[in-house]
């Protein structure tokens, strides 16, 4: 049940392609005296050089990307520790991507050990700030007992929170514990509900998550009368994303 995913935010192309631009040698910028790949690698290291003086100035934002930059080994050498340490500066200062980011270094134990209550810990002050992602992880964590004491109901609640907001992943797993009954009242009307539009959102890249979907989709279908199947594909047809009342 649990979904790890990784997500970057990146400067706004105008400021960072200004910022860079003045960081090039006057030569890249007037002329052609540098070829494609020196032009490429002289660009590569003005993007390090400006989200690094950003996030030593403490730029919160920098600090998560320069982080993510070294995550995947992208214009600088991979290094998963030197991306825990930028992570962990971000999200001491509150920055919901970075705290999301630094929770999936302590689920994978990639420059840190591998800890999951201090995932858990992180995904939930990015989860409060309401990153969908996040409460989805926070969700299935509780759901496994992993990090956190197994609990039914608060997976539930985290994970309406993030389905509420569209996070397919999220909707795919509540639908599941209302089939189940787990953490909510058994009702399949609402299941297929959720089953429905995570299936309706998952495309190819998430084809197994898609295929489980209409796979438990149409097993709950098969449980309901024709009426209850129409209104249950009624609700999925004027649901909108929102946020979940606590």
């Amino acid at each position: 049940m649990k979904t790890i995913r990784q997500k970057i935010r990146r400067l706004a192309p105008v400021a960072l392609a200004l910022a860079v631009m003045a960081t090039l040698p006057a030569a890249a910028q007037t002329s052609d005296e540098l070829d494609a790949a020196e032009l490429e690698a002289a660009i590569a290291d003005a993007i390090v050089r400006v989200f690094r003086m950003h996030a030593e100035k403490g730029d919160a934002e920098a600090q998560n990307n320069l982080g993510g930059m070294y995550q995947r080994g992208e214009s600088v050498p991979r290094d998963h520790a030197e991306a825990a340490h930028w992570y962990r500066r971000s999200a001491e200062q509150g920055h919901a991507n970075a705290q999301f980011n630094l929770g999936i270094t302590y689920v994978t134990g990639e420059g840190m050990p591998q800890d999951h209550a201090e995932a858990a810990r992180w995904f939930r002050r990015s989860a409060e700030q309401g990153d969908a992602i996040a409460q989805n992880n926070l969700g299935a964590m509780y759901y496994e007992g992993q990090g956190v004491p197994q609990d039914f109901a608060e997976a539930a609640r985290w994970l309406r929170h993030s389905a509420e907001q569209g996070d397919a992943i999220a909707q795919l797993n509540l639908g599941g514990m209302y089939e189940l009954g787990h953490g909510v009242a058994q009702n399949f009307v609402q299941a297929h509900k959720w089953l429905n539009l995570a299936a309706s959102q998952l495309g190819t890249s998430d084809q197994d998550q898609r295929d489980t979907a209409v796979r438990s989709r149409d097993r709950v279908a098969a449980l309901l009368s024709p009426t209850e199947i129409a209104e249950a594909q009624r609700l999925a047809r004027e649901w909108r994303p929102g946020q979940a009342p606590d």
